[in-house]
C-alpha cells in the first residue's frame, strides 16, 4: 500500500529544521504483514529527543531511514501466526521488541533483549524483514516503528494493547516518555515512599520522572533544568522545589537544602555535564540512575574512591527497566486515576508536515512533547 511518512535521508542537517528540512514527507511503499507481523494504522506518534539524535547524527543509524517510535495507532491487518489481537485494537507501539526467548528475556528483562536491540541497529522488524521501500529501494525501520507515518507494518512483539477509552494522543506518550521517565523511578531505582529524588532535564522523560518519583511517594522531588518555564512546569506537577542548571553552584545549592543531597538523582538530559551534577548531588549511600542517551563517544569521569567510601550506587536504566505488557497497562490505570498526569506533558498537536517546524521547538528547548495527528 501507498503510505505517506517522514524520512531522514542524511543525518546532520543544521537547525532551524524548518529552513535545512532534513525530513522529507515522501510516498513510500508499505508491504503487508508477514508472520508474526502487525499492521497498525498510526493515529499519534510524539517527537522525541531520541528522534532528534538520529537527524543531528548523534546516535548514527543506517540511512534512508522512516523516523518515529513514539505512538499509538488501531490495529489494521493481523500476519500470520498472530492470535491475540483483533482488528480495531488499540495499541502502543513499544521501540524494543523483545524476542522472549534471549538471556535478557528469560531473566524478566525485555527492555534489553539482544535480537531487539541488533534488529534496531540494523533498521530491521525483529525478524529481520524490512517492509518500506521507495522505488523499488529500501528505507529502513526506526526503532521497529517507524511512526511519523499514516501506517506502519510492525513486529507483533511491538505492540501492547491497551484500553479504547484513552485518547490516542495522550496513549502515545505512555511508549517512550512515560515508560522510560517513569519507569527509572519505579523500576530502576525502586523509589519508596518518604524518599528525596531529583531529576535532572526535564523535557518529557524528565517531566513524566518527576511525575513517577510524585507517584512512588517521594517526600522531596527536586526538578533541575536551564529553562525556567520547564522548572514552572516541574513546580506545577509536584515538584517541592526547583534549581536552574546554569547557577555555578547549582549543586552547592541542592545539596544545602538537602543536608547533604538526595537518596536518588535521576539524569535524563543525555549530557555528561547532566551525569556530573546528577552524581555531585546523590548523597552518601545514595543512588544516580542515568537514563538520558548522550552521543555514543561521550565519557564520564567516575570519582571511583566514592563507589567504595561513600557506598554510592551508579545504574543505567533503558526504557525504564520496563516489561512493557506488565507496566503500561498500570501506567494508563493511575493516569485514568488522576495519579499520573502525563496529559500535562502535551505541548501541542500537529500535522505531519509540520514536523521539521516541531523538531525545532523540540532542539531550541520550547516544547516537552509534541504529537503529530493523523486524521
Amino acid at each position: 500500500m501507498k503510505i505517506r511518512a517522514a524520512v531522514l535521508r542524511e543525518m546532520g542537517a543544521k537547525p532551524p529544521y524548518a529552513q535545512s528540512k532534513p525530513l522529507s514527507i515522501e510516498e513510500l511503499e508499505l508491504d503487508p504483514p508477514g508472520p508474526g507481523e502487525v499492521l497498525v494504522r498510526i493515529k499519534a506518534a510524539g517527537l522525541c529527543h531520541s528522534d532528534l539524535s538520529v537527524i543531528n547524527g548523534d546516535r548514527p543509524r543506517p540511512m534512508p531511514m522512516a523516523l518515529g517510535h513514539e505512538a499509538a495507532g488501531i490495529v489494521e491487518e493481523l500476519g500470520a501466526g498472530v492470535s491475540d489481537l483483533r482488528k480495531g485494537d488499540h495499541v502502543v507501539l513499544v521501540f524494543v521488541p523483545s524476542c522472549g526467548h534471549c538471556n535478557p528475556c528469560a531473566e524478566g528483562r525485555p527492555a534489553l533483549c539482544e535480537p531487539g536491540a541488533a534488529a534496531n541497529g540494523a533498521g530491521t522488524l525483529l525478524t529481520g524483514g524490512q517492509r518500506l521501500r521507495r522505488d523499488g529501494k529500501v528505507v529502513n525501520h526506526h526503532l521497529g516503528c517507524s511512526a511519523f507515518a499514516e501506517f506502519a507494518t510492525v513486529s507483533r512483539h511491538s505492540l501492547v494493547r491497551i484500553d479504547p477509552e484513552l485518547a490516542l494522543d495522550e496513549a502515545a506518550l505512555f511508549g517512550c516518555a512515560v515508560l522510560t521517565g517513569v519507569g527509572a523511578v519505579v523500576n530502576t531505582a525502586q523509589v519508596r515512599a518518604g524518599a528525596s529524588c531529583a531529576v535532572i532535564g526535564l523535557g518529557g522523560v524528565g517531566l513524566a520522572s518527576v511525575l513517577g518519583a510524585v507517584a512512588a511517594g517521594a517526600r522531596e522531588v527536586i526538578a533541575i533544568d536551564l529553562s525556567d518555564e520547564k522548572l514552572a512546569l516541574a513546580k506545577q506537577l509536584g515538584a517541592t522545589r526547583t534549581f536552574n542548571a546554569g547557577a555555578a553552584d547549582c549543586a552547592d545549592q541542592v545539596k544545602a537544602a538537602t543536608a547533604g543531597g538526595v537518596e536518588y538523582a535521576f539524569e535524563l538530559a543525555g549530557a555528561v555535564r547532566a551525569l556530573e551534577l546528577a552524581y555531585r548531588i546523590t548523597r552518601r549511600g545514595g543512588t544516580t540512575v542515568t537514563a538520558g542517551l548522550p552521543p555514543p563517544t561521550a565519557t564520564f569521569p567516575l570519582p571511583a574512591v566514592n563507589l567504595v567510601a561513600e557506598e554510592r550506587t551508579l545504574k543505567g536504566s533503558y526504557i525504564g527497566t520496563c516489561v512493557p505488557s506488565r507496566d503500561l497497562p498500570r501506567y494508563i490505570s493511575l493516569y485514568r486515576q488522576g495519579r499520573l498526569p502525563v496529559d500535562k506533558l502535551m505541548s501541542g498537536r500537529l500535522k505531519l508536515d509540520e514536523i521539521n517546524l516541531g523538531f525545532d521547538r523540540l532542539h531550541e528547548g520550547k516544547a516537552v512533547r509534541q504529537v503529530i495527528v493523523f486524521a
